[in-house]
């Protein structure tokens, strides 16, 4: 069952406390304590999702620079320029660290 703030509208958040559960307005400062529990509840299906750069096939012969990647610091990063919007406008240059662990873009 979803819940609105009767104040502001927007939709309640189960809150989890050592002793309480409650829905609150993240909005707002509405909290309403549960008194009953609740036995059931539905998780939507997630979509999926598309992979906007092409995949991991787009990766496979791309040039690479000396430059590190600013989450783990491994050098060398790799790099793809994309043309993303209309002709007038430069393209896109997308970086990926070569850390397979870290994994940044």
């Amino acid at each position: 069952m979803l819940l609105f703030c009767p104040g502001c509208g927007n939709g309640l958040v189960m809150e989890e406390g050592q002793h309480c559960h409650r829905v609150a307005c993240n909005t707002c400062s509405y909290t309403h304590s549960v008194t009953r529990k609740v036995t059931h509840g539905k998780h939507p299906k997630l979509k999926e999702v598309d992979a906007v750069l092409g995949g991991a096939a787009t990766w496979e012969n791309v040039d690479s620079t000396a430059e590190p990647c600013p989450r783990c610091g491994h050098p060398p990063a790799y790099f793809l320029q994309l043309q993303t919007r209309s002709a007038e406008e430069p393209r896109t240059t997308f970086y990926q660290g070569c850390n397979a662990q870290c994994g940044h873009r």
